[in-house]
């Protein structure tokens, strides 16, 4: 038995949970996500109380049973309160702009790139340089943090890129100049 799986997850108000065979369904202010439960672990709800209960009592599924109250935990977090990341451009002549429903990105290449937001993730703009990705689902709003950083990661002697607002980029010393 898993010490997170054993968990409940309690339902905020407005925040509604559906069980259709091994479907999930979460519906929320903030909209609605549904995910695949693993063959191994059955949901319960009672009253405004979730728990992820295994089928079997089987050691082997005890990694099954905390990572699906977890992702349970996580769409019930997502469609009452959301996720968000912040993203900061670093950078002279870095900076983005919002353009419809994506962004337009100037990082130093020859040429803006054109990023289109998936659907369920909206990216604001704040300070040309700082991009904030908000959404309901918390591995697409990482995904798409990560394909933002992706189209230019810090690099490591001047630090220049885009970084996560928490991120410490660890800068190396350049080649000594000079013969001894």
């Amino acid at each position: 038995m898993s010490r997170i799986g054993k968990k409940p997850i309690t339902l905020p108000k407005g925040v509604e949970v559906k069980i259709e065979g091994s479907m999930v369904h979460v519906k929320g202010p903030k909209g609605q996500l549904a995910h695949k439960v693993h063959d191994t672990m059955s949901i319960a709800i009672d009253g405004g109380v979730v728990t992820v209960v295994p089928k079997s009592g089987r050691n082997d599924i005890g990694q099954f049973h905390g990572l699906t109250r977890t992702l349970v935990t996580n769409m019930v977090t997502g469609v009452s309160d959301g996720f968000s990341k912040t993203l900061t451009l670093v950078g002279v002549g870095y900076r983005a702009a919002v353009k419809g429903k994506g962004i337009t990105l100037n990082l130093g290449h020859s040429h803006p790139i054109e990023f289109e937001a998936p659907q369920g993730i909206e990216i604001k703009v704040d300070k040309l340089t700082t991009i904030v990705v908000s959404g309901a689902d918390k591995e697409l709003v990482g995904r798409v943090s990560a394909t933002l950083r992706g189209l230019r990661a810090p690099e490591p002697y001047h630090g220049k890129g885009a970084r996560y607002s928490d991120e410490v980029i660890a800068t190396k010393v350049g080649k000594a100049a000079g013969k001894k």
